[in-house]
């Protein structure tokens, strides 16, 4: 399995955040490039939530945000307490459809429920098929479509 390693992201890294929220094919599924540049930016601060680049052979290739479920993600459902859920996209568009999306997710995934988190969960656009197939081969398993601030998710769920 190849190498990632995930480095908190720090203030220093919002210049390239805000390169890779501008490309189209973080856009697609991402939306307003200001507007998330104002989330991810503002959420550094946010002690629910952790915030990482991830890097493969020394260098930057995504953003990865892990984050306890808090009211915003009502939608989730119940969960077991300790449940995280994770976001993320890989900037860099010459690393796209190389695999690196499901590798690093079971990387990041792995480790966080090796480490004792009971569940981990996502809520991608159901009709961003990529990223589902992703998940699903980081060993995610669908469970319903979810209505979230942003609008109706699938609900994919990893338990160790």
């Amino acid at each position: 399995m190849p190498d990632y390693v995930f480095r908190p992201m720090t203030t220093s890294d919002l210049a390239l955040i805000r390169g890779w929220l501008a490309l189209p094919h973080v856009r697609e599924w991402w939306g307003d490039p200001d507007e998330q540049y104002a989330l991810v930016s503002g959420d550094l601060d946010e002690p629910a939530m952790d915030q990482y680049i991830v890097c493969f052979a020394g260098n930057p290739l995504g953003y990865l945000q892990c984050y306890d479920l808090t009211e915003w993600n009502t939608g989730f459902g119940p969960q077991p307490p300790g449940t995280r859920g994770i976001d993320l996209f890989i900037g860099e568009p010459d690393m796209i459809g190389r695999g690196h999306g499901s590798a690093l997710i079971r990387c990041f995934v792995d480790e966080r429920l090796q480490k004792g988190a009971p569940r981990i969960v996502t809520d991608p656009d159901p009709d961003n098929s990529r990223a589902i197939r992703a998940y699903a081969k980081a060993g995610f398993q669908s469970d319903r479509v979810v209505d979230t601030p942003d609008g109706p998710a699938l609900l994919m769920v990893r338990n160790p």
